[in-house]
């Protein structure tokens, strides 16, 4: 019997396609807007120089400092600029950080956004905003925070590196598995969540072997944006809490964090959800969700083990305590003992259950 539900629309305008980067300026237009302010880490900085090229008189400049995990002094320099160039709204060239700086700045001034994502970690369909200060994250959601245009343009991702490939898709498949048990899930999501699963299972092997398969990074770019919408109607539970502390208390890269944890937060609450993670497990194998995400990462040679990125084993107490002090949601209960023993199998890399 379909349970009563309630989904409040889609928001966010989405152009999806090759060679759609050619459609920014008219979307900044479309907006009303005509003093972009462009963002972008400094490794992108290249790339979004030729894109404010691109934009011409409604580029207000670049801005190429954004950092993982949104620390708030990089916002705070980037607002800024925003101001002192007179800037009406931003256009985001890149992964998750440069979506964060975006979002930061939205928040902070009204600005609209386009977003023009480059990997498939899958914040930029999100009314979510993770930001670190004083050594810690916090995470909040406001419908100011939604980017307005998002532009996926397949072409972008064709030089996007192996390892990021992999570590970015299993950071949006973290988004479908939560989504799946969300206690605010509708079918709308539930559907997208299990048509992004066989579209990143075809998808991920063959881009391992061949990065340049145009077809793979369609399918891998489209089950990206649906895990991010997904994510962006639905709670979060005990996947991101992990997640926030350790990139925000610790340091650790962000999307890597998130392929590493995904088969343990998964197997920790597979026992409690009554089968509503079956997609999962039907779609990846071996039994059980957790063990499938578990052989399906390793498979790809992605990061197995916190250890290896560089969170030392003296410190899983600590996150354990952080994880717990204000646990996110979740249908498993989060106790300090059960969170360690999955930090512990996470730092050790072992396959769950």
């Amino acid at each position: 019997m379909t349970r009563p539900f309630v989904f409040p629309g889609l928001t966010t305008r989405v152009i999806f396609g090759h060679g759609t980067l050619a459609q920014v300026p008219a979307e900044v237009a479309r907006l009303g807007r005509g003093r972009a302010l462009v963002l972008s880490t400094p490794e992108q900085e290249g790339a979004a120089r030729a894109l404010a090229e691109r934009l011409g008189p409604a580029a207000a400049g670049v801005f190429a400092g954004a950092a993982m995990h949104t620390p708030v002094a990089v916002t705070e320099e980037a607002v800024a600029a925003f101001r002192a160039l007179g800037a009406d709204c931003v256009v985001s060239l890149g992964g998750g950080s440069t979506t964060g700086l975006g979002k930061a700045i939205a928040v902070r001034t009204g600005a609209d956004q386009v977003v023009i994502p480059t990997t498939y970690a899958g914040s930029e369909m999100t009314d979510i905003l993770g930001e670190t200060a004083g050594g810690e994250k916090t995470t909040r959601r406001d419908p100011a925070i939604r980017p307005e245009v998002v532009v996926y343009d397949v072409e972008l991702t064709l030089t996007l590196p192996v390892g990021l490939t992999v570590t970015s898709a299993l950071n949006a498949i973290a988004h479908a598995m939560e989504g799946f048990y969300a206690p605010d899930r509708n079918p709308v999501t539930e559907a997208l969540a299990r048509d992004a699963l066989p579209a990143f299972r075809r998808a991920l092997p063959r881009l391992v072997a061949d990065p340049q398969d145009r077809a793979a990074r369609a399918d891998a770019l489209y089950a990206a944006w649906c895990c991010s919408t997904a994510l962006g109607y639905v709670s979060m539970a005990l996947h991101h809490k992990l997640a926030h502390v350790l990139g925000g208390s610790f340091g650790l890269p962000h999307a890597e964090t998130h392929a590493v944890l995904l088969p343990h937060t998964t197997a920790y609450n597979e026992p409690a959800v009554d089968g509503l993670l079956a997609p999962i497990a039907e779609t990846f194998g071996e039994g059980s969700a957790g063990r499938g995400l578990w052989h399906f990462a390793r498979g790809l040679g992605a990061p197995m083990r916190l250890a290896d990125l560089g969170l030392a084993e003296a410190d899983l107490d600590r996150a354990a305590e952080i994880a717990t002090r204000n646990p996110y949601a979740n249908p498993r209960p989060v106790t300090r003992d059960g969170i360690r023993q999955l930090l512990q199998q996470a730092f050790e890399g072992t396959c769950p259950g």
